[in-house]
Order: structure tokens, then sequence, then C-alpha cells
């Protein structure tokens, strides 16, 4: 019995201190962060203010349509301050709004799902390359990228005529 105390009280040690990363990844809906699960939660871990970080994001994504996901970097600084950094809507977001359908294919490659151009392909990459993980990607790369996912959500990319 006491062998096993000892081993509780070993784990116990290295269980105690969770070390969350400096960086959280989130998609929040634009204009719609709130203290509740699962933003709350996961603010409240880093010992954040989850009010002020609410109110600032909900400031910064005003100019976007209410519910559309956002990709977000949050840089928590040991002083319990933070940085936020809001990224585009993910491309497949992009792509369902091109191709007017709610939801991809559920078995891409054999069924379509929608249909978008190259012309839709570009305007999308014209937003993304905004983002910084994707300023130093090339144009072309970046249309590769694009089609790529569009094919993985069973939307076929057409040749203007």
């Amino acid at each position: 019995m006491s062998r096993a105390g000892a081993k509780m009280r070993v784990m116990k040690k290295a269980v105690e201190k969770v070390k969350h990363g400096s960086i959280m990844r989130t998609n929040i809906p634009a204009g719609m962060a709130v203290a509740g699960p699962p933003l709350g939660p996961m603010l409240g871990q880093r010992g954040l203010n989850i009010a002020a970080f609410c109110k600032e994001f909900n400031s910064r994504t005003a100019h976007y349509i209410e519910g559309v996901p956002l990709p977000c970097r949050i840089k928590v600084r040991p002083d319990r301050s933070f940085e936020l950094v809001i990224h585009n809507p993910p491309v497949t977001y992009f792509v369902k709004q091109a191709a007017g359908i709610q939801r991809g294919a559920m078995r891409p490659g054999r069924e379509v799902s929608g249909k978008i151009t190259l012309k839709h392909v570009y305007e999308i990459a014209k937003i993304k390359i905004q983002d910084p993980p994707l300023v130093l990607t090339p144009l072309k790369q970046l249309c590769e990228l694009i089609i790529g996912t569009a094919r993985t959500c069973g939307v076929e990319i057409q040749l203007q005529h």
C-alpha cells in the first residue's frame, strides 16, 4: 500500500504544473466571441481576461459578416496580456461560398458538390495571400493549393468559356 502511495506522490508532482504553449490557435466566428464554452475555458486556463478578449475580438471583426469562421492566433505573455492575430476566413469557406454550397461532397472525386471557375480561385488567392503565413507564397503556388482544397471538398474547377 505504501509503495502505491509513493508512486502516486511522484506522479502528482509530474502532473501538477501544466505548461501551455505561448501561442493558442483557434477558429472563432466573427463577432460572436463569448465567455462561454469552448472559448472561455481555453482563455481561462491561460489566465487571460476573458471579457477584455471578447470585447477586443468582437470590435476588430465588426466589418465581417457575423458567424464567418476566422482562424486566430493568440500569443499569451507572462503578464497575462495577449496579442491577437486574426487571419482571413479559411480557403474551404471561400470555396463553398463561391460554389454556392453548404457543405462539401461526402465522397470527393466520385461526386461533384459544386463548380467554380479559375477566376474564383484567383480572387480567393488574392484574399488569402494577405494572411501572415502566406505572404511570401507565390500566387501561382497559392492558386494550386486552393484548387487542391476545392477538389477535397468535391468542387470542380471549370475553365472559363
